[in-house]
């Protein structure tokens, strides 16, 4: 023990001795302070609830057609691993474009597509099947799949996603319920609370690992929601989309970020986000799809603790302030229709106070037609704004139309004249269709038939029938039996080729 270690460790216990007799001469004369409540004991184990928690955790696996040129780089998890660094060569030398063409992987002319596999992680939501993960554990996916621990393979239908907070919901069909796992409240979270995590590093199935809650709300400029739970529990390259969850056995995040190396090694810095801000994005989710924003209009910052003394803004009891500096309205929008201006500071939505860094996941939470009151600090005043949200003017992200096929994948049609299929993911490689696309195929088009004479060919999608979207043989089966049980001599249809979208009225056979 050095002479300095002695020392303190001497002084810390005099100083213990010293001061008993007068923390008891202290008694007499002070009122008792209040009590401390007693700190959680540290877990001997976390085996136990490993093993109640582990039968809800799975395994997300995904398939996708690389087309040519696209970016084919991508890692699991759609990371972007830095490669190694190309030597230097001289410029227009052939060693130099050997290496730049190995180095990016140039595709060779007409080289066929290839399929990539990936992998990541995902919980049981609902015992009838609903799963969530993240979105860029199933984005461009055109086969999703799911494996439950103990080793059965389910196919899985993205039910919906939504890429601006990193979420998506599937659905499989099992034949016996499966083990859920509760939504927790984050809020309630601390820092310093024991956190457990689960999920599939490099396909490493049912991967425990334990760490703390190291911080809360980070910004890291990562999505529409930066407020991320920041853990030390080891988080890793397919660990994405899987749960974070409290002692209690509890959802308080799902995994979606790491800080790593270049191999996407874990250094004990991973987000995930909070259970809170998820909750009604999964219902909408679930219910719809897709999301549906609020939107005021504005741009806004943080106020800082700078600006709040530069502006002299602080709250009833003297302390700085703190809120959203709006910084830009727009015109016509529904802040300008409120009477917003440049310099206000809104403080609370509703009755929830707002900071400029959680307000955008406060406004995006109210459905678009709700009326609701900001309180801004207008000039050294505060005042009540009443405002109704509208739809926010960013498209939402739809899900895939072919993870899911339908029981029956080809209609014949005679009195058209032609023969639709469903969209699978080989017909989607074939004719460069999207992953989005919604609609049928052509798969056959009859010599002198009515869909001829009217321009149809092979390969054009068939999306509306009249107004009735269709996204399967059978729906557009219904569609023009309806339209022949009410004696029409013609039905309209909603065709996309080359060109774009257009309306193309087909006669019935004989008529």
């Amino acid at each position: 023990m050095s002479r300095l270690t002695a020392r303190l460790a001497l002084s810390c216990a005099i100083s213990l001795v010293l001061s008993a007799p007068l923390a008891q001469a202290q008694t007499t004369s002070q009122p008792s302070p209040a009590p401390v409540p007693a700190p959680r004991s540290v877990p001997s184990s976390f085996a136990d609830l490993a093993n109640r928690l582990l039968p809800s955790v799975v395994n997300v696996s995904t398939s996708a057609v690389l087309k040519p040129g696209k970016d084919e780089d991508k890692g699991p998890d759609s990371s972007s691993p830095a490669g190694p660094q190309v030597p230097q060569f001289p410029p227009g030398s052939p060693l130099e474009k050997f290496f730049h063409d190995y180095m990016t992987h140039k595709p060779a002319p007409n080289r066929p597509p290839r399929r990539m596999q990936a992998l990541g992680s995902g919980f049981i939501l609902d015992p009838a099947g609903i799963i969530v993960t993240n979105n860029h554990v199933i984005e461009g996916a055109d086969q999703v799949s799911v494996t439950l621990q103990d080793g059965t393979e389910l196919p899985a239908r993205i039910v919906g996603r939504d890429s601006q907070v990193d979420l998506a919901v599937l659905e499989v069909k099992p034949k016996h319920p499966l083990p859920a796992v509760p939504l927790g409240h984050s809020d309630a979270a601390r820092i310093g609370d024991w956190v457990v995590a689960i999920g599939n590093p490099f396909g490493l199935n049912g991967t425990v690992t334990a760490g703390i809650i190291s911080s809360r709300g980070r910004n890291v400029e990562h999505g529409l929601y930066d407020d991320y739970i920041q853990t030390d529990a080891a988080i890793n390259r397919g660990n994405s989309g899987g749960p974070l969850f409290n002692l209690s056995g509890e959802v308080i995040g799902i995994n979606t970020l790491i800080y790593g190396g270049a191999g996407g090694d874990s250094i004990g810095i991973g987000f995930a986000i909070p259970a809170d801000d998820a909750r009604g994005i999964i219902y909408q989710l679930r219910k719809t799809g897709h999301v549906s924003r609020g939107w005021m209009g504005l741009k806004f910052q943080n106020v800082s603790y700078e600006i709040a003394e530069d502006l002299d803004f602080h709250k009833p009891d003297g302390t700085v302030g703190k809120g959203a500096l709006v910084s830009e309205v727009g015109s016509k929008s529904p802040a300008a229709q409120a009477g917003l201006q440049v310099g206000d500071i809104i403080t609370r939505v509703g009755d929830q106070d707002v900071t400029g860094q959680t307000m955008p996941r406060i406004i995006a939470s109210i459905l678009p037609g709700t009326k609701t009151e900001l309180t801004v600090w207008h000039k050294g005043s505060t005042k009540t704004v009443p405002i109704t949200l509208a739809q926010s003017p960013n498209a939402p992200d739809m899900p895939p139309s072919d993870t899911h096929q339908p029981a029956h994948t080809k209609a014949a049609f005679g009195e058209l004249g032609l023969t639709v299929r469903s969209i699978d993911a080989e017909m989607r490689t074939q004719y460069a269709l999207t992953d989005d696309q919604r609609g049928v195929l052509v798969d056959r088009v009859e010599p002198s038939s009515p869909a001829t004479s009217r321009g149809i060919a092979v390969g054009n999608v068939i999306t509306q029938v009249g107004q009735d979207q269709i996204d399967t043989p059978d729906a557009f089966a219904k569609a023009i039996h309806q339209a022949q049980e009410q004696k029409k001599t013609e039905v309209l249809l909603l065709v996309q080729d080359d060109d774009g979208l257009r309306w193309v009225p087909v006669p019935f056979l004989g008529n």
